[in-house]
């Protein structure tokens, strides 16, 4: 254990990054540094060794960061390293950067939680690291920011909880709505699996007609469509929703199933959406790729539904089981469950697949597991904060 030690101080010492897969050093400098490491010629069977028990000893965060130290070493750490630490489906831990694009555990609810911050409409998410969310400081994952458009609105999500625009190299994905607020569509920065397709877009033809910087990011890829029902007789009650993950086959849930894991950020593909300007045309062509999909139910993509409360006499209100994890009413809280589109429910379609809860003035619970992952399910909560009128 000594020398371990002395490794993680020595490799402290010399990468001050954030380690991110697939991504090279942007200080070339930097990088010739970290090859000239004292430990970057051990021998591999030793080398191997190291890492293993790193991983093994460092099981939460903070003391994590000891494993992704190690892979800010130099190359051949880094590639180790990466063979070593297992995804969030199997390890339930979130490493790197990449884990929070990557599907949560199958055994159980990974938990976190959203602080929000009124006055900058932006919101951070956090791993837990305690089962007190409001006593725990968290591991930061994500944040989000909220931008107001004439005929939607925009929720830029990024790795940076400081720089959260849509043309930084931080930038992972965002969430925009309808005029209502009642329709949402959740756009990844990368394909989230082989073949996925690309949403022209205005940023995109100038790409192509060179009229940019090539560095300008090009990709555009919806993964999933959120709706929430028209509450058109203005009865009392929860919000009623429903997920299209137009990325996860329903399959997914069932034993054996699988849904696609992104291995690695590729800062290429990363898109700058535009603005929609105000005009009655755009506005209805944002309007059908909004509720397209939505309309047509697509076979075999997995589809999420609110699980419906029941009605509480002594307490006057509707109420869900949260197991402790939410603690304040509010019409925000809910729980994903996977819809059976055809046939009998089984056992699958009981399992709580995400939930969301206030616990505070300005702090959520947020639960989630495989299929979906931590971006993917800090979406579907962004889209409960907006404002519903015609929900409610």
């Amino acid at each position: 254990m000594p020398l371990i030690r002395s490794i993680i101080q020595d490799m402290r010492s010399r990468s001050h990054r954030v380690v991110q897969d697939g991504s090279s050093m942007e200080d070339e400098e930097a990088l010739d540094g970290l090859k000239q490491s004292s430990w970057a010629h051990m021998p591999q069977e030793l080398l191997r060794e190291v890492l293993l028990r790193i991983e093994e000893s460092e099981s939460s965060w903070p003391p994590r960061k000891s494993v992704v130290a190690c892979a800010g070493v130099c190359r051949s750490w880094r590639e180790i390293t990466k063979e070593i630490v297992k995804t969030p489906e199997v390890s339930a831990k979130i490493t790197f950067p990449i884990s929070v694009k990557q599907p949560g555990p199958r055994e159980h609810l990974l938990q976190c939680f959203i602080k929000r911050n009124r006055s900058s409409q932006t919101y951070y998410l956090f791993l837990s690291l305690t089962n007190e969310a409001l006593a725990d400081d968290g591991k930061f994952l994500l944040a989000a920011r909220k931008c107001r458009r004439p005929t939607c609105t925009d929720y830029i999500i990024s790795l940076d909880a400081d720089d959260m625009s849509n043309g930084s190299n931080t930038y992972v994905g965002k969430l925009r709505s309808n005029f209502l607020g009642t329709k949402f569509t959740i756009y990844d920065c990368q394909p989230p699996h082989a073949g996925a397709k690309i949403t022209k877009s205005r940023s995109t033809r100038l790409v192509n007609l060179k009229q940019v910087s090539p560095r300008v990011p090009t990709g555009n890829y919806p993964v999933a469509h959120i709706s929430y029902e028209l509450n058109v007789l203005g009865s009392r009650g929860p919000r009623r929703m429903h997920c299209l993950m137009d990325s996860i086959p329903a399959s997914a849930i069932e034993p054996g199933g699988v849904a696609p894991t992104q291995t690695e950020f590729s800062l290429s593909n990363i898109d700058v959406f535009p603005s929609f300007p105000f005009f009655r045309s755009r506005s209805n062509r944002l309007e059908k790729s909004l509720s397209g999909p939505l309309g047509n139910q697509k076979d075999g993509v997995l589809v999420l539904k609110n699980k419906s409360p029941r009605w509480h006499e002594q307490l006057q209100c509707w109420c869900l089981n949260f197991h402790g994890r939410v603690t304040v009413a509010s019409v925000k809280n809910f729980q994903l469950v996977a819809s059976p589109e055809s046939g009998p429910a089984g056992p699958e379609h009981e399992k709580i697949i995400l939930q969301f809860g206030k616990v505070g003035k300005d702090l959520f619970t947020m639960d989630y597991r495989y299929p979906i992952s931590a971006f993917q399910a800090f979406a579907i909560c962004l889209s409960s904060f907006d404002t519903k009128i015609a929900c409610e």
